[in-house]
């Protein structure tokens, strides 16, 4: 792997000086606070960069050192491990000079929607609902429904809900698309085999000011909510709906009692699908970027298949076969697909720069 020794001088020049003025005690307060984001953004490459820059001087050194000295067979077994470090080095330097998606930092929206197999689809829709929120409190983020339909026999036919936390959407953004699942449906008294599917759609939490949105563009309609949900249902018009008329996007909320509440989860929701529709417009135009990357990021595209009967799942974008459905599920295995597809769009990523 080559290196763009030059580039990397000049993050590393730019990195001191940013030092050097936030050391400034007559930086106003503002500038600091804007330059510390800046410093604290190139820190680990710099790091990485040091880091690799060490293992080459102490390899050089070991070579220098003569065949005739008392300590060349000690060094010698050194420099078998210098050299066996430093590709894994060179690498996460690279890694770290690759172009970030600037969402990754963020939390998401996961939306689930049932697909083809009606009853059986809405209920493969709640077990991923499940699959991902025990994956959440795996690892510490915040799990809250912002929305959900919820079918006759326990599933959902769409369910919405934000998943708050460093780094949420790195993690789950290869989520986005058809996951298809094969088994004998509990409604199948025959015993056959059915496939039903599911669209997962994992979208960038939008904060404040990233979409700006005036009132005049949005009509909201008050409801009384339906479905399940206790004694409110149907007796206070609870329920919100808001249309934002420029993009003709609709979002509707009637999870909590509170109409003030469900208006909040309606706006930021809305917030976060306007924040994505520019992301995929923007992204169109970077086409090349996307042929880099796992999948295509089309929602439409099947991405993974659940087999219950063999107990296998799937992932036919890296075509990665795991027997671990029960784990994968219960979402305590899910980290290991995860892991993978994050590899993948590295290596893919890493070999682009090439």
């Amino acid at each position: 792997m080559t290196l763009p020794v030059e580039r990397i001088a000049q993050i590393e020049r730019r990195h001191a000086q940013l030092a050097h003025d936030m050391g400034n005690p007559a930086l106003p307060a503002d500038q600091f606070v804007a330059l510390s984001k800046d410093y604290a953004e190139l820190t680990p490459l710099v790091e990485a960069a040091q880091a690799w820059r060490a293992l080459l001087a102490t390899r050089d050194e070991l070579q220098a050192i003569p065949a005739s000295d008392e300590m060349h067979a000690l060094a010698q077994e050194e420099l078998a491990e210098i050299t066996a470090r430093l590709p894994g080095a060179e690498r996460a330097l690279a890694l770290k000079l690759l172009p970030r998606d600037a969402a990754d930092d963020r939390s998401a929206v996961l939306e689930i929607r049932a697909g083809t197999g009606g009853d059986e689809a809405a209920l493969f829709a709640g077990d991923l609902a499940r699959m991902y929120e025990r994956y959440a409190a795996n690892h510490g983020w915040r799990w809250e429904i912002l929305s959900a339909n919820a079918s006759d026999l326990g599933g959902f036919k769409e369910i919405v809900a934000s998943v708050a936390g460093a780094g949420v959407f790195a993690r789950l953004k290869f989520e986005s698309g058809v996951h298809r699942v094969q088994r004998v449906p509990a409604t199948e008294a025959g015993g056959r085999i059915h496939t039903s599917a599911a669209t997962v759609a994992v979208l960038p939490e939008a904060e404040d000011v990233d979409v700006a949105i005036d009132d005049k563009d949005l009509r909201i309609d008050v409801f009384r909510a339906s479905g399940a949900g206790g004694q409110h249902v149907n007796t206070t018009d609870s329920a919100v709906r808001i249309t934002h008329l420029p993009s003709g996007i609709v979002v509707a909320v009637q999870d909590e009692r509170s109409q003030h509440k469900n208006k909040a989860k309606a706006l930021k929701l809305l917030r976060t699908r306007l924040f994505d529709a520019e992301r995929e417009r923007l992204s169109a135009t970077r086409s090349a970027d996307r042929k880099a990357m796992v999948g295509s990021g089309d929602r439409s595209e099947r991405i993974r298949t659940y087999n219950f009967p063999q107990g296998r799942v799937t992932d036919h974008r890296i075509n990665l076969t795991l027997h671990r459905l029960p784990e994968i599920i219960d979402g305590s295995g899910l980290d290991e697909l995860v892991g993978a597809l994050i590899a993948e769009d590295e290596a893919a990523r890493l070999a682009s720069l090439g």
